[in-house]
C-alpha cells in the first residue's frame, strides 16, 4: 500500500463512523428528556338538554286559599263553633264575640241618630217659619249627619262581631277560644278554602324557576300514600325568591288530593319546559365539571385525534337529577367524566373505554 491511499481511507473510515456517533448522541439525547405523562381518561356524550330536563323540589301540600279570619274588633270571646278538621260550609257561624257591649254600643247609636233626624227636622221647620237662623240649621244637619254615620259604623262593628266561613272549607287551625280576650285583627281561626282545590308548594332555586312555566307537568309523590304518583300543573311560578331561604316558590295543582292533611310533604319532579325552547343549552354528567362559582365552570374535552385535550369553560344553567345544565359546548360532542382533575390545555390522553 502506498502512502498516496491513505488520506483517501481515513476520509471512508470518518464517513463511516460520523452516522453512528449522530446515532448515539441522538440515544443519548432521548436518555435525558423523559416520555410524555399520558394520562388515561374516560369520556361521555354531551346531550341537548331537551324538553326532558326535569327539575326535582320538596314541597307541602296545602289549600291554594289559606284564610286568616279575624274579628274587626277587640272583645271577648263569646263563642267557638268549630275545631280543627271540620268541614264548614260558606255562610256557617264560625265564632263571635260577647255580643253584649257591642249590642249595648248599637243601641245607643241608634238612639243617638234617631234623635238627630228629629232635631234637624224640627229646626227645618223653625227656619222655613223664620224662627231659626241659617247656621242653627246647617248646624242640626250636620249633627244629623254625623249620629247617622255613627250608626253606620256601629252596625258594622256588629256585623264583624261574628266570623262566618267565606267558602266552603277545612278548618286548619283554631286559634282562639270562649271567654279569650282579643285585639282587632288577633287571628282566630285559619281556614283552608277549597274554593280553587289544592297546590303543592315547593322552593326551586332561581337557576331552575326560570326554566319553569305555568302549565308544566309535574309527578308528585307523598310518604302519607306509598305507590301512587299524583299529576299535576304548574299554576304559579313566584315573581321574587323568599327573603329567608332564597328560594322561588312554585305552586302546583293537583286534583285527587282531598284526603290528605294539609302540611304534608311531598316530592315532585317537574318537566319543565323552558330549556327545551333554547338550543343552546347542554347536560353533562356533574363529575365532568372540574372547577366553577355560582355561574361559570371548567369541562375538558379532547381534540378530533382524540389524543389531547382541552379546556372549555362554560355557563351554569342548573341541574337535571345527576346532570349539569351548561352553555358554551355548541359543537362539542364529548367531555371528559374520569380523569379531568388531572388534566391541564393540551394534556396528552388516551381514552379507555
Amino acid at each position: 500500500m502506498n502512502n498516496h491511499g491513505l488520506p483517501h481511507m481515513n476520509r471512508l473510515i470518518l464517513l463511516a463512523i460520523l452516522p453512528a456517533a449522530a446515532a448515539c448522541g441522538r440515544a443519548a439525547e432521548g436518555k435525558s428528556a423523559p416520555p410524555e405523562l399520558v394520562t388515561p381518561i374516560r369520556v361521555a356524550a354531551v346531550v341537548p338538554a331537551g324538553q326532558s330536563a326535569a327539575v326535582s323540589a320538596t314541597g307541602t301540600l296545602g289549600a291554594k286559599d289559606e284564610i286568616t279570619l279575624s274579628f274587626k274588633i277587640g272583645g271577648i270571646v263569646g263563642k267557638v263553633l268549630v275545631d280543627e278538621g271540620a268541614t264548614v260550609r260558606r255562610g256557617q257561624v264560625l265564632a263571635a264575640l260577647d255580643q253584649r257591649e257591642i249590642d249595648a254600643m248599637l243601641a245607643k247609636a241608634t238612639a243617638g241618630a234617631d234623635k238627630a233626624r228629629r232635631d234637624a227636622a224640627r229646626v227645618e221647620r223653625l227656619y222655613r217659619d223664620s224662627v231659626a237662623t241659617l247656621a242653627q240649621l246647617q248646624d242640626a244637619q250636620t249633627g244629623r249627619d254625623a249620629a247617622e254615620a255613627d250608626l253606620r259604623a256601629a252596625r258594622v262593628n256588629h256585623e264583624y262581631a261574628t266570623i262566618v266561613a267565606p267558602g266552603d272549607g277545612v278548618v286548619l287551625m283554631r286559634l282562639a277560644s270562649a271567654g279569650q280576650m282579643v285585639g282587632p285583627g288577633t287571628p282566630v281561626i285559619q281556614l283552608a278554602s277549597r274554593g280553587r282545590g289544592s297546590v303543592l308548594r315547593v322552593g326551586v332555586p332561581d337557576r331552575e324557576a326560570v326554566r319553569i312555566a305555568v302549565g308544566d307537568l309535574a309527578d308528585v309523590a307523598f310518604e302519607a300514600v306509598p305507590g301512587k304518583v299524583f299529576t299535576g300543573r304548574v299554576s304559579q311560578v313566584g315573581a321574587a325568591a323568599d327573603a329567608r331561604t332564597g328560594l322561588i316558590v312554585i305552586e302546583i295543582a293537583l286534583v285527587g288530593v282531598e284526603g290528605l292533611p294539609s302540611g304534608v310533604v311531598g316530592r315532585a319532579v317537574i318537566a319543565a319546559r323552558g330549556v327545551g325552547r333554547d338550543v343552546s343549552v347542554f347536560a353533562i354528567p356533574s363529575e365532568a365539571l372540574v372547577e366553577g362559582d355560582k355561574t361559570r365552570g371548567t369541562v375538558f374535552t379532547v381534540d378530533s385525534s382524540g389524543t389531547r385535550a382541552r379546556r372549555v369553560v362554560v355557563s351554569l344553567v342548573g341541574l337535571s337529577g345527576d346532570k349539569v345544565l351548561v352553555r358554551g359546548l355548541d359543537g362539542v360532542t364529548r367531555v371528559v367524566r374520569s380523569g379531568a382533575t388531572w388534566l391541564s390545555d393540551s394534556s396528552r390522553v388516551e381514552i379507555k373505554p
